[in-house]
């Protein structure tokens, strides 16, 4: 049930970005602002990897931003292709998608917090839809401004 939810807006928030081309997908939502709709597909590939962070493939490293540069998954788009990118974020959901298929437990713990805290796969599921809610909420109002399309 939680990986169809996740599914449906995982592709919302592709939809919101068909039919646009990179240049609109760049623009920001309003300055200072980097929030982009080409940003929330790269920053989402990098929440996809919260899945991954079990034990047997071990923590997925950064796609897009490092220590150095922590907000490079909206900021460095100069240079970015939405075509790699949107290829990126799908590998991502394909990855996750196989960690849910074996790891049904709720309970699974699937690594530690900074400060200590067992993550389970309970509390990934619970951040992935506030992820997914928000960003998606955000993608919404980025097409409104874009071209005016409101709505899934």
């Amino acid at each position: 049930m939680l990986d169809g939810w996740l599914d449906y807006h995982r592709d919302t928030l592709l939809r919101k970005c068909a039919g646009l081309s990179a240049d609109q997908l760049r623009r920001r939502s309003c300055d200072p602002s980097t929030l982009t709709l080409h940003g929330l597909v790269r920053h989402m590939a990098e929440v996809e990897g919260w899945f991954n962070n079990d034990c047997a493939d071990g923590a997925v490293p950064p796609i897009f931003y490092s220590e150095e540069r922590p907000n490079d998954d909206f900021d460095a788009l100069d240079d970015a292709s939405i075509e790699d990118d949107v290829a990126t974020f799908r590998r991502m959901v394909e990855r996750s998608r196989g960690f849910t298929a074996r790891t049904q437990d709720l309970d699974t713990v699937c690594g530690t917090s900074r400060s200590g805290t067992d993550i389970t796969l309970r509390w990934i599921y619970l951040h992935m839809i506030e992820e997914y809610a928000r960003h998606n909420g955000h993608a919404d109002l980025l097409r409104e401004r874009i071209d005016g399309a409101t709505g899934d």
